[in-house]
């Protein structure tokens, strides 16, 4: 399966990706970014010097215990992402993986469009003389995106607004899905009637 349905819902698929800046001294810094597909909402921008594949698992950590788990997830196959113990940790919670033909960044466009928009808005708009400056100044902008910046594909609602309002707005779904989709053999999943 090259493609899991699209993203109906929050939660339904998120998607990650790595890009590379370098400070003012030269040295290069890789940043991890993990983002919903349906809402937009990124939920971790990550910078260090090398992000081996314990340290992709230790953010999706962190982030699930915040967001919730995904049904699906999205990315190319580097080995960050292909790492067995990763693999093991998101079959044990039920997020099935969905790689991207290798040289095909368009099947992965929503992460290459916010990669697009942070490379413009941010990262060609600032120097960084340390790790630290960059993290600080690229959590700020993240904040700043998801709350604060319109996205015309929202409606021109931030990612913040739009989970909200769709949280909230009556239909088949008024619920949070995070909590009650169970993935199953087909590209649809099941749904479970409680946790």
């Amino acid at each position: 399966m090259a493609y899991p349905p699209k993203a109906l819902y929050p939660n339904h698929v998120w998607t990650y990706d790595f890009m590379q800046d370098q400070l003012t001294c030269g040295r290069k810094i890789r940043l991890l970014n993990i983002l919903d597909e349906f809402t937009r909402e990124c939920f971790k921008i990550y910078i260090k010097r090398s992000i081996p594949a314990k340290d992709v698992q230790f953010c999706l950590e962190e982030v699930t215990r915040i967001h919730g788990i995904p049904a699906f997830i999205r990315s190319d196959n580097g080995p960050e992402f292909i790492e067995q113990n990763l693999r093991a940790w998101l079959a044990e919670n039920k997020t099935r993986t969905v790689y991207i033909t290798p040289g095909s960044p368009w099947e992965n466009g929503r992460c290459e469009s916010f990669n697009g928009r942070f490379r413009d808005e941010f990262l060609n708009r600032e120097l960084f003389h340390t790790l630290l400056q960059a993290q600080v100044e690229a959590e700020w902008w993240r904040i700043y995106y998801n709350t604060h910046r319109p996205h015309s594909a929202l409606a021109y609602k931030t990612p913040s607004e739009f989970k909200a309002d769709w949280e909230k707005s009556p239909g088949i779904f008024p619920f949070p899905l995070a909590r009650f989709y169970a993935p199953d053999s087909t590209s649809q999943g099941t749904l479970r009637s409680s946790p």
